[in-house]
């Protein structure tokens, strides 16, 4: 049996499984021994315990010393082997590195041959359906998850199919072409309602014109679209308020060829004896004025044949063409006058109208007042305004006035009555605001408030500022040039000192 000690061995030592690191310490640890065995064998005490490197348990090499007493040349074969199995070691190392990697780039070779051969394969290539998640699209519409489901792509957006909604009717727009006003889808047929204008006659949508445009004609101030054929296919127009008939509301006809709308019927004065009450309060409205009318002047409500007949009778004055509602009459003539206020009959035709003849004679210089019967309150009241004044100017001795003069200040305070019945009392606007003095506009209004009985509705007060636009904008030379040269003189200088410039000159103050 062998003793244990480290000493007794005599046999080279022995590698296992060295790992590089391993063999590089080997190559330190060998060069170490040779100095070590050198060193012993020459001062003949070189260590007689074995030197031990401890590393991985399976990677450990032993090493015995030389002993001086051995023979040298024993010692050399020992250090012969000894290099000759580390040789080997690092030999089996080398190879085994590049045996892995000879096999890593034939891998790579075997899968370029594969992907090669799958690609020359006899079958289309199939590429599969990319699957997005859930919340990769949002409906514009909803704002929820559109998902695997059926969906529209419009304008940069997704939308589910029921959610692509027209913005007028709110149902989803299945059509192939919609319409767009902004980022709104819209029904094609949905766009045209809302944007193509109708007819406010016929109620259809205005057709386009050869040119491809849309073409219509427009009231000034009541703002009614219509065809422009209903300007000549005898569309009747209400005699008051210009406005055309509709095919659903038919307007109500006065027997002499005018209409007349629901509007304006209901405050129209039709006999003479409505009108008294309107008459007396605007001859009050002049006393306020200090204008007072001394002398009773008739008025009279007529039909419209018998006031183009006393037009044609008079010899003096200018007349409104082609309509004259109001005459100031200074002649001596015979006129059909409205005693008996007329009913409705069928088709909206006034029937049973009690008219009487009445003999005019001629008292001072102005014999009577005549107005055409059928029309609104206000628009009498206008009228008759407008009359007295020349009734006033005449007993006042203003003789041989030009149209413009005395149309022009006849619309003047024609317009001053009409705004003291449409605006609030106390408050006064418009072209004559400064016409009237103090004393004046405390009469005006005190005789407003007066006429109005419990006051006006918004529609009777629409066809009042209907009336005084009428007037502000007419294009007639007397009539329109008139009233706006005297309306600024009134304002600049007041009414009591423009009338006074007028009897002296002819003409308006500058």
């Amino acid at each position: 049996m062998a003793p244990s000690g480290l000493n007794n061995l005599s046999q080279p030592c022995i590698s296992e499984k060295k790992s590089g690191w391993m063999k590089w310490l080997s190559k330190i640890f060998r060069s170490g021994a040779n100095r070590g065995g050198g060193g012993g064998g020459g001062g003949g005490g070189g260590s007689r315990h074995p030197q031990q490197l401890l590393g991985d348990q399976e990677n450990m090499v032993w090493r015995a010393p030389a002993r001086s007493s051995d023979d040298p040349s024993r010692a050399q074969k020992e250090k012969e082997e000894l290099d000759h199995a580390i040789a080997l070691s690092l030999a089996e190392d080398l190879k085994k590195r590049n045996r892995s990697r000879w096999r890593t780039d034939n891998d790579e070779a075997i899968a370029r041959e594969l992907q090669d051969k799958m690609n020359l394969s006899p079958y289309p290539s199939f590429a599969p359906p990319q699957f997005h998640p859930i919340d990769y699209r949002y409906c514009g519409g909803c704002n929820r998850a559109i998902g695997y489901g059926n969906y529209l792509g419009c304008m940069g957006t997704y939308f589910h199919p029921g959610c692509f909604c027209c913005r007028s009717c709110g149902y989803p727009i299945t059509e192939h072409e919609f319409s767009l006003s902004g980022k709104d889808p819209y029904h094609k047929s949905c766009f045209k309602e809302m944007t193509h204008p109708k007819c406010e006659v016929c109620h259809q949508f205005i057709p386009t014109n050869r040119a491809g445009l849309i073409e219509y004609r427009c009231h000034p101030f009541w703002s009614q679209k219509y065809c422009p054929s209903h300007e000549h296919d005898s569309t009747a127009r209400c005699c008051s308020c210009e406005r055309l008939e509709s095919w659903n509301a038919r307007y109500v006809s006065l027997g002499d060829g005018r209409s007349l709308c629901l509007e304006c019927m209901e405050s129209a004065i039709m006999d003479t004896g409505d009108c008294q009450p309107l008459y007396h309060s605007i001859r009050d409205y002049y006393e306020g004025m200090n204008m007072r009318i001394d002398q009773q002047i008739p008025m009279l409500l007529v039909e419209r044949q018998a006031l183009n007949e006393a037009i044609v009778g008079e010899k003096h004055g200018f007349h409104h063409m082609p309509e004259t509602r109001g005459l100031c009459l200074s002649e001596e003539q015979t006129v059909t006058s409205i005693l008996g206020r007329p009913r409705m009959g069928g088709h909206r035709r006034l029937v049973g109208m009690k008219t009487q003849l009445q003999k005019l004679t001629r008292k001072c210089e102005v014999t009577a007042i005549l107005v055409l019967y059928g029309l609104p309150r206000l628009l009498t009241g206008a009228i008759l305004a407008h009359e007295l004044m020349h009734g006033w100017l005449r007993l006042k001795g203003y003789r041989n006035l030009n149209p413009e003069v005395e149309e022009g200040i006849c619309q003047v305070l024609s317009y001053m009555w009409l705004e003291s019945e449409v605006v609030m009392p106390g408050y006064r606007s418009g072209p004559s605001t400064s016409a009237a003095s103090s004393s004046s506009s405390s009469s005006s209004s005190h005789y407003s408030s007066s006429s109005k009985k419990g006051g006006k509705s918004s529609a009777e007060n629409k066809l009042g500022e209907f009336f005084m636009h009428q007037i502000a904008n007419d294009a007639s030379a007397a009539y329109g040039e008139g009233f706006r040269a005297a309306n600024a003189a009134v304002n600049k200088y007041g009414l009591r000192r423009t009338l006074d410039h007028i009897f002296m000159t002819g003409s308006f103050p500058v």
